[in-house]
């Protein structure tokens, strides 16, 4: 967003004179944007209609006072400033007006050139408070980012940033939407302010049914339609502009903060902080992303290139943990070469890591991107599959068995090879609810499958039979 021009300030002037009106008008107007008003009833209407800066009043007029203003002013918009003008000034009028919060006190005649200096003075001390106000706000909005650096999985950067972005605004809803990049983020949402039903509701929408293109959100930037606001009111809730914040790492990840606004009207202020928690959390992101590609080397094989045993264990801690709090089931398919011993003692063990490298690519292309591939050990290897039921399980189960049956495989100077697997499968929470009942069962249900002559799938449901 660009920064736009600063308007001018905008100033009242009160007097039941008209030549007096005309005067401060010609002496103001070069710097400000002047509106005269006869008496102070018309002076308070001007300010319900539209903000000002400066309120420049008779104290004598008919109707309410000049210092009758004033305390309507200082009660209903603190902040305001005031300058009083009178042609029957004493002191004790003067100390009067300024007790009550009036910034400066002129008699008239009023000279032209005086009071344009007693405005811009004036004008110049409120830019200059607005400014330390603003530098202030900003300073502590960066002494409140600093809850971003401890930050190294990005579904905390987003969920902690969100919660920064919304303390800062003192606003209370909002949410975040991201990519499903590394396994500790797999919900892809964080919700604020919402309850259970309407973020559950929200959640199916913006990350099942109709995801967001998070792309396509370039820039901070208010919002009066879109795809957020139609997943609001899908859930019920209503809400006329929404606030968007991109937050973009330098490689994968990517995500929207969206808060929404309440009875107050966002203003530029808010912009300018959210700018500040965005550049904070997009640095906390990238920091993010360079400590898991160093996690995900050392969890990588360095023959098949896919997940080793330690990431698989982690990852099937969290999934089960996921599926606990959404009630929903997960699936682990435990899978083994037949009789790969021979191949290394046929052709070498050169070919038969080749084989494995291939086979790894095989697998990979069967299972969805969410799901976890693992080379568990030797010719071993686990597949974790998010939100599957058993007989869906089983039927990709026996989709790989087939894939890997019909599919040639590199052996070198001796030609093709043909490989079969062995597959068992369990289901949380149908045979177990830990990792290590699970993995047990679909191990044991594997080495029933090589019992019962291999190339086969069999399941922990068959081995009480």
């Amino acid at each position: 967003m660009t920064d736009q021009p600063s308007k001018p300030a905008r100033v009242v002037v009160v007097d039941d004179s008209r030549l007096e009106r005309e005067l401060v008008q010609d002496a103001l107007s070069s710097f400000t944007c002047v509106e005269t008003c006869a008496c102070a009833e018309d002076a308070l209407e001007a300010l319900r209609r539209e903000p000002a800066d400066l309120v420049i009043s008779d104290l004598n007029m008919p109707g309410l006072s000049g210092i009758e203003l004033l305390t309507r002013v200082r009660r209903e918009y603190p902040g305001l400033d005031f300058v009083v003008l009178t042609g029957s000034a004493t002191v004790e009028s003067a100390i009067e007006a300024l007790r009550m919060g009036a910034n400066d006190f002129l008699r008239k005649p009023v000279q032209k050139e005086e009071l344009a200096l007693v405005a811009e003075r004036t004008l110049a001390r409120r830019r200059l408070l607005a400014e330390n106000a603003r530098m202030r706000d900003e300073l502590a909005t960066v002494e409140a980012c600093r809850a971003l650096t401890p930050c190294l999985e990005a579904g905390e950067v987003y969920a902690v940033g969100l919660d920064l972005l919304l303390r800062t605004l003192s606003r209370w809803r909002g949410f975040a939407l991201f990519h499903r990049a590394s396994m500790s983020v797999s919900d892809a949402a964080a919700f604020r302010g919402f309850s259970e039903t309407e973020a559950s509701r929200m959640r199916q929408t913006l990350v099942h049914e109709k995801p967001v293109n998070l792309e396509g959100v370039n820039q901070i930037e208010i919002l009066t339609r879109g795809p957020a606001h139609d997943a609001l009111g899908e859930a019920g809730i209503a809400t006329q502009r929404v606030l968007a914040v991109p937050i973009r790492g330098r490689e994968i990840e990517a995500g929207v903060l969206w808060v929404l606004e309440d009875d107050r009207p966002f203003d530029e202020s808010e912009l300018s902080r959210a700018r500040i928690v965005a550049g904070h959390a997009e640095l906390a992101l990238h920091n993010a992303e360079r400590y898991n590609r160093a996690k995900e080397r050392a969890f990588i094989d360095d023959v098949t290139e896919v997940y080793n045993a330690r990431y698989l264990l982690a990852a099937m801690d969290h999934e089960i943990r996921r599926a606990e709090r959404y009630h929903s089931e997960l699936s682990v398919l435990f899978l083994d070469l037949d009789r790969f011993k021979l191949v290394n003692d046929r052709h070498g063990h050169l070919i038969g890591s080749r084989a494995l490298r291939q086979l790894s690519q095989v697998l990979a292309q069967c299972v969805r991107q969410v799901d976890t591939l693992a080379r568990y050990g030797g010719d071993e290897f686990t597949i974790v599959l998010v939100d599957t039921g058993f007989e869906t399980a089983l039927r990709i189960a026996e989709r790989i068995r087939r894939t890997v049956e019909e599919t040639l495989f590199d052996g070198g100077r001796g030609g093709s090879l043909r490989l079969t697997v062995s597959l068992g499968v369990s289901t949380y929470p149908a045979h177990g609810t830990t990792r290590e009942q699970l993995l047990d069962l679909a191990d044991k249900a594997m080495y029933r499958a090589k019992s019962l002559g291999r190339n086969r799938v069999c399941s922990a449901s068959e081995l009480s039979s």
